[in-house]
């Protein structure tokens, strides 16, 4: 698939909230995902979908979702980028309880027809 095909069914799969399944469906199993930064007790950059899939988890669970949007994508040659607004509430850790409104930006690069890196700015 091209990345513009990928990045509108990525899009219409996280607008469904059906996150893991879009994992499961374009990214790579050697995807590599760089947020902008590290958390406590995970890594800035994770490599393997396997890690990936845990993180998706990981923020399922321990987030109340009140709403997600995603607005894209937007196409430049291998890679797209996807704009994501939620408004969250968090279950546990140090913000457990706070409600919170995040905004970030994704870029991700496709290469053999999956995405093989993804990059998180917020």
């Amino acid at each position: 698939m091209e990345p513009r095909e990928i990045g509108e069914s990525l899009v219409e799969l996280c607008r469904q909230g059906k996150n893991l399944e879009a994992i499961d469906k374009f990214y790579s199993p050697d995807i590599v995902s760089v947020e902008a930064q590290a958390a406590p007790g995970m890594p800035a950059e994770m490599k393997g979908i396997d890690a990936i899939r845990g993180k998706n988890k990981w923020w399922i669970e321990n987030h109340e979702i009140h709403s997600a949007e995603a607005k894209g994508p937007y196409v430049l040659d291998d890679r797209f980028s996807v704009v994501y607004n939620f408004d969250v509430t968090s279950k546990a850790g140090p913000q457990e309880g706070n409600r919170m409104q995040m905004e970030e930006v994704a870029v991700y690069t496709v290469k053999d027809g999956k995405i093989a890196r993804e990059e998180f700015m917020y």
